[in-house]
């Protein structure tokens, strides 16, 4: 039997996330929500997940705290994250790599490219 492939998703656009589910489930990934920056550590702690996917301009999410939630814990800092932001906010996405970030694109090569950046990041995880 396969282990669980769980993804942490913090996306609450319901077409982005409808997206995400339509490329990853078919992978053999299973989706967690996460509806806020405060789910993050207790979620990434039980669920153990392959990656996390934020949304970095997401209005309910503070993507930059979640981030940096992250990357300063020693247990959950190895979780690849792969984000997505407007390409035209330099600031967020300067932030996001200097806090670790694993990989952050444009909505559009996220949208054009969403399966095959997350196996992108996990495989660069693992080796």
């Amino acid at each position: 039997m396969e282990p669980i492939k769980n993804v942490l998703v913090a996306v609450s656009d319901i077409f982005f996330y409808t997206k995400i589910r339509d490329a990853f489930k078919p992978a053999g990934y299973t989706l967690q929500r996460l509806k806020s920056e405060l789910d993050v550590e207790a979620k990434a702690t039980s669920l153990q997940p392959v990656a996390i996917v934020l949304d970095m301009n997401d209005p309910r999410m503070n993507g930059t705290q979640a981030l940096q939630t992250l990357k300063q814990n020693e247990n959950l800092k190895h979780i690849p994250v792969l984000a997505f932001a407007n390409h035209e906010e330099v600031d967020t996405w300067r932030t996001a790599k200097e806090l670790g970030i694993n990989k952050i694109v444009s909505r559009n090569e996220f949208s054009a490219r969403t399966l095959a950046l997350l196996e992108e990041v996990t495989n660069q995880a693992s080796t």
